[in-house]
């Protein structure tokens, strides 16, 4: 991805991100109260503020840029653990934080390796609502799927956890070099296809067996793949006959869990793949986790259309906005290597 798409992405997730913080854990009814008569449309303060979200993401991208380059599970994992460490105490760490991501980083502060400090059972979208700078990245596939999955792993150690923020991370990589939006569901599950059997042990290590649930690696992972093509199934369904007025919730589920997550924003961008800011503003105007739904959509929606989709003065205005024009910048230049 070029610098211009990579800043579309992480500014989109932003935005969307911003916008979203005020509808989280608001019914309908009470969204269209506060912000009649659908829902916010525009970035309020200066700067308008993100939430754990965004920051989750910028120390995911923090990572990617301070490991050294071509990547190894080793180097980068102790990369992600300081840059989760150095998120869980900030003084900006008072966003709403998921406890999964806090007590997994609690247990990586007292020096429990990450494979046992993760919570095996969460399949929170806290897992991908942060992946998008992995999406970013031009590296080869593989490589590319075992970061993302590396990454939810260090708080996330549920199967569907995993799969979902490959998934997003697969999309916005898709968007971001000259992918299709008509084309984009159909190749979405023919990438599902090839990796639901696969287990990316060189990332992932004995990460499996941690769960005492299954009998092998690839049972495991193929069990966070199936949950997922049964997102994609909905999305399908929804697709077929899309209500622009109904929440999209109903159509893909509330968010909170990583494939819902992944599930509905693909869904909003699907709607206006072609308005970047209606996404955000559709996703925001949902039910359930709206700030992950619309961070996630809002990073489809970037990296789709690039840097010069979005509102200069929303730009200016952004939380961190100089953070992400560096971020994009070393992505870039990862990226010319």
């Amino acid at each position: 991805m070029n610098k211009q798409r990579i800043l579309g992405c992480l500014y989109g997730m932003a935005f969307g991100d911003s916008l979203g913080a005020d509808t989280e854990f608001l019914n309908m009814n009470d969204i269209r109260k506060q912000f009649p008569p659908n829902g916010p449309k525009a970035l309020k303060g200066n700067p308008a503020l993100v939430t754990d979200d965004t920051q989750m993401a910028m120390a995911v991208g923090k990572a990617l840029v301070t490991a050294p380059f071509p990547y190894q599970p080793d180097s980068l994992g102790d990369a992600i653990r300081q840059s989760f460490i150095d998120w869980y105490h900030s003084p900006e760490n008072n966003r709403a934080p998921g406890m999964t991501c806090l007590t997994s980083c609690e247990n990586l502060i007292k020096g429990i390796v990450w494979i046992q400090a993760t919570n095996m059972n969460s399949k929170g979208c806290g897992a991908n609502m942060r992946v998008q700078p992995v999406g970013c990245l031009a590296v080869e596939a593989t490589t590319r799927a075992g970061i993302a999955q590396l990454q939810a792993a260090y708080t996330h150690g549920h199967a569907t956890a995993l799969v979902a923020a490959d998934l997003t991370a697969y999309v916005i990589h898709y968007l971001g070099t000259d992918g299709k939006a008509k084309n984009l569901l159909k190749d979405v599950r023919t990438y599902a296809e090839s990796q639901q059997h696969i287990y990316h042990k060189k990332w992932l290590g004995d990460l499996w067996m941690q769960t005492h649930m299954f009998p092998s690696e690839q049972m495991y992972i193929e069990h966070g793949w199936s949950e997922c093509f049964g997102i994609l199934d909905r999305l399908d369904n929804a697709l077929q006959n899309i209500d622009y007025d109904a929440d999209p919730c109903l159509a893909t589920g509330a968010g909170w869990i990583a494939e819902e997550a992944f599930g509905t924003a693909l869904y909003c961008f699907l709607m206006y793949p072609d308005d970047p800011v209606k996404v955000i503003q559709r996703a925001a105007f949902s039910s359930g986790d709206s700030d992950s739904i619309a961070c996630i959509a809002g990073a489809f929606a970037g990296a789709y259309h690039g840097l010069s989709s979005w509102d200069t003065n929303w730009i200016e205005h952004i939380e961190h906005r100089d953070d992400i024009l560096n971020l994009a910048e070393k992505l870039e230049s990862i990226h010319a290597t």
